[in-house]
């Protein structure tokens, strides 16, 4: 899961200062001084980018087992100036406090991975139970 979070994160921080930069830069030059080039250029870019920023947000919330609400409030955050980056440290502690793993993606040493207790996550190292076999009786 820790790549999904980098990616989320990287996106989300570039969905998040090009949204602010058509905000605060290109809509005031376009409405107030009739000077459309910076909304003509960024925005294109932004909306690309923020298809890329809906699929990073699924990515994550599949990953990290979220429901479909936390999913589409994630997803909507990049949609307001300035949320996108609070809500990408809001996922990124949730992320870290739910994950069994570290930031890069390791186990912490002695850490077991598996869905079971005592399981490596390695099939080759698994302590395997197997059921006894049954004395089968004979006639004679």
């Amino acid at each position: 899961m820790g790549g999904a979070l980098i990616r989320y994160r990287a996106i989300a921080y570039v969905v998040g200062v090009v949204l602010v930069l058509l905000v605060v830069v290109g809509m005031p030059l376009k409405y107030g001084w009739d000077q459309p080039i910076v909304v003509e250029t960024v925005g294109p870019a932004h909306g690309f980018l923020y298809m890329v920023y809906l699929v990073a947000c699924f990515d994550l919330g599949r990953r990290a087992d979220w429901p479909l609400h936390r999913m589409l409030l994630l997803m909507l955050a990049g949609t307001v100036p300035f949320v996108s980056f609070y809500a990408e440290r809001v996922a990124t502690r949730q992320v870290r406090r739910t994950a069994p793993t570290g930031d890069a993606g390791v186990p912490p040493a002695g850490a077991a991975t598996g869905s079971r207790p005592g399981s490596s996550g390695r099939p080759d190292q698994d302590i395997v139970f197997s059921k006894p076999e049954r004395e089968t009786a004979r006639t004679e």
